[in-house]
């Protein structure tokens, strides 16, 4: 059997799933701490489902808590940055245009020193071994941990920043080094900063892994612990402590697999509502659609794999502001929400704010609190709100369309009751069994994957020969992470032509996914 753990910022939803069935679900309070809601959530499903921690086969988690650090500005490590750049890497200085408040918090020291590569890869400036060396041991000295090394062109030859870190490392031991090729892909000023972001997120990547795995131990359960990272899949949880930057869009894109999972639709827009906001994205072939273009983190803007989400202000808890006169004229919707308050503050509940949810209640879409704490609104006033509710889910999915056709739309989260059976723009609005807790199915079902990246040159080596060796290296990457080699599939091939660069250059993008094995192969990624 295996358990599916989503920790959102309101809610820890857990998942015991034996194959394709769902045994036992729970939805708890996030706690503070971390850890103890995620034992509470497991300890519940285990005993709901009268099931030994013995026949627990692995545990998957997802996780919001590095987005929230960096959208709060909290509990982020200062950072050392090398920049081998030099001299052509100098106009723009490293965290340009970073919102004030996360780069005082990151307090940055910063070094830039000569290398990189042209876009050909010839060498722009030679390494600085001796500056390099000196960097660290003043980085060691100041007491700073984490670092991050970028080079131009590094995804296309990351010999330097491999070189740096392997100095920085032996001068620095206890330094924890975050190489940007290993993130992201050839825009320089995104990649250095999803380094730089991941490099801030150490300890408290390390913190909320160590809680997971104390918690799992707590409980007595042996089973391999995995993170569920953006695109859906999972990687090991050393891995994820090395680079949490990689878990970030965790939360929406386990609710789409679940989703997927749930109601066996590949293709679909998935409405995952929560209790302030509703996330859409789009399903192709069963997995979330990439964003195609730089994504914006607590307002830095990175360019590594993150699913292509809209995040609606509207959610269960989300404010309903009406006119003095209590009417629809001047009503506005959110985007504020009393969030996990809910229980004390919406009017069904016996407080005084009118919530999305009173509003679902008052229209009879659903059914839960005490309708009798509901306000005397006049129906025309209800059915006002709810409409334009609606009208802004509508909106929503046709901005994330492709086309103009109507398209299967997918309910989940704890907030679907806000989600009529019929949309416009949507063939049919199908909600699944477990919906709430789609997000920790997604964790519970997640495959390994893999992702290979290469900029490679048709003159070199033939395309057939070459697409072949990096579906062989995918392949490969798959069943090292603990998949299941009869299981592996090839996902995704992405091939881009470079015409900037000589001699028939393409950026080629080759994903796999694969089951997991019941007794996974451990392999530490981890640079």
């Amino acid at each position: 059997m295996r358990i599916g753990v989503d920790v959102g910022g309101t809610n820890t939803d857990a998942v015991l799933m034996d194959g394709a069935t769902v045994v036992a679900w729970t939805k708890q309070p996030t706690t503070g701490d971390v850890g103890s809601g995620v034992e509470h959530a497991i300890s519940t499903v285990l005993k709901d489902g009268a099931v030994s921690p013995g026949a627990i086969a692995s545990v998957m988690i997802g996780t919001t808590h590095f987005t929230n650090a960096l959208v709060e500005r909290s509990r982020l490590d200062r950072v050392g940055i090398l920049r081998l750049a030099s001299p052509a890497g100098e106009a723009l200085p490293p965290m340009t245009g970073w919102p004030t408040a996360l780069a005082e918090q990151i307090d940055a020291v910063t070094y830039l020193l000569p290398g990189g590569f042209e876009v050909d890869g010839r060498e722009i400036a030679p390494l600085d071994e001796p500056a390099i060396r000196a960097a660290a041991r003043e980085l060691r000295s100041a007491g700073i941990l984490s670092v991050a090394i970028t080079a131009v062109f590094a995804p296309v030859n990351p010999a330097m920043e491999e070189r740096a870190a392997a100095i920085v490392a032996d001068e620095h031991p206890a330094a924890r080094i975050t190489v940007s090729h290993a993130l992201g892909r050839l825009g320089f000023v995104e990649r250095e900063n999803a380094a730089i972001l991941n490099a801030a997120l150490g300890s408290l990547a390390g913190h909320v892994v160590t809680a997971f795995g104390a918690a799992l131990k707590e409980l007595g359960i042996e089973a391999p612990l995995y993170i569920s990272q953006n695109d859906g899949t999972l990687i090991s949880a050393a891995h994820a402590a090395a680079y949490p930057v990689l878990t970030i869009g965790s939360g929406p894109t386990n609710s789409m697999r679940g989703a997927a999972f749930l109601t066996g639709v590949r293709d679909a827009i998935v409405l995952d509502v929560g209790g302030t906001t509703t996330d859409l994205g789009v399903l192709a072939n069963g997995f979330p659609r990439e964003s195609a273009v730089a994504v914006d983190i607590g307002g830095v803007r990175i360019n590594f794999r993150m699913p292509d989400i809209l995040a609606l202000g509207l959610g269960g808890g989300s404010r309903i502001h009406l006119d003095r006169e209590g009417g629809p004229a001047g009503m506005k919707i959110g985007p504020d929400s009393v969030g996990y308050r809910i229980t004390q503050e919406a009017m069904l509940f016996g407080g005084d704010t009118l919530t999305a949810s009173d509003i679902a209640v008052a229209a009879g879409r659903a059914q839960f609190g005490d309708p009798a704490g509901l306000p005397a609104l006049a129906p025309s006033v209800v059915d006002g709100i709810w409409s334009a509710m609606q009208s802004m889910l509508e909106e929503a999915v046709d901005r994330m369309k492709t086309s103009r056709d109507d398209v299967v739309v997918l309910a989940v989260g704890g907030g679907n009751f806000l989600v009529p059976d019929t949309l416009r723009g949507a063939t049919r609005v199908v909600r699944p069994p477990h919906a709430a807790v789609a997000n920790a199915v997604g964790a519970a079902i997640a495959q390994v994957g893999s992702l290979v990246d290469k900029v490679v040159s048709y003159e070199r080596e033939p395309r057939t020969a070459t697409l072949e060796r990096l579906r062989d290296e995918a392949r490969a990457q798959a069943i090292a992470a603990g998949g299941v080699a009869d299981s592996v599939e090839i996902v995704e091939v992405d091939e881009v032509y470079l015409s900037y660069l000589p001699g028939r250059a393409a950026q080629v993008r080759v994903r796999a996914v694969a089951d997991l094995a019941e007794q996974p192969v451990l392999v530490d990624h981890a640079h």
